[in-house]
């Protein structure tokens, strides 16, 4: 079993993939697209990668406001994950990924990584943490669809 961890942005989707263990998380891929609206190709490109990676759960950032509620981002990534769920026919979770982005750029900042380089690998490591998180809390659980 693998599990496939997204942070779902306005231009572009990091991709992260547990190993098959479920103990740790791996960057990917980031995926681009020109608009943010523009959802068919990315849909279809997530889709390969869970059949070529025998994906069987998929994670989504939730990126809720500091003071815990769901503002416009939130609500378009659950209108992504709902369309995921529809086109894969996968469970797909939703999970807290406040701060993130953040710490994504930090880890970067702190291997070294030059700025001009950064924008290449933040979705990456921010679709690691996010599936991370969930990996971590969800250890020592049955793992159920």
């Amino acid at each position: 079993m693998r599990i496939m961890g997204l942070d779902y942005g306005s231009k572009t989707v990091g991709v992260a993939l547990s190993d098959a263990l479920l103990l740790t998380a791996q960057p990917i891929e980031t995926i681009e697209r020109p608009q943010e609206n523009k959802l068919r190709r990315t849909l279809a490109r997530i889709e390969s990668l869970c059949g070529e990676h025998q994906v069987e759960r998929i994670v989504v950032g939730f990126p809720k406001n500091m003071n815990n509620t769901i503002g416009d981002r939130a609500e378009k990534s659950q209108e992504f994950a709902e369309m995921l769920k529809k086109r894969t026919g996968l469970p797909v979770v939703m999970w807290d990924e406040r701060l993130t982005t953040v710490a994504a750029e930090r880890s970067l900042i702190e291997s070294g990584v030059r700025r001009e380089h950064r924008k290449a690998y933040v979705d990456q490591i921010a679709a690691v943490l996010i599936l991370q998180g969930y990996l971590d809390a969800n250890r020592g659980k049955e793992w159920k669809n």
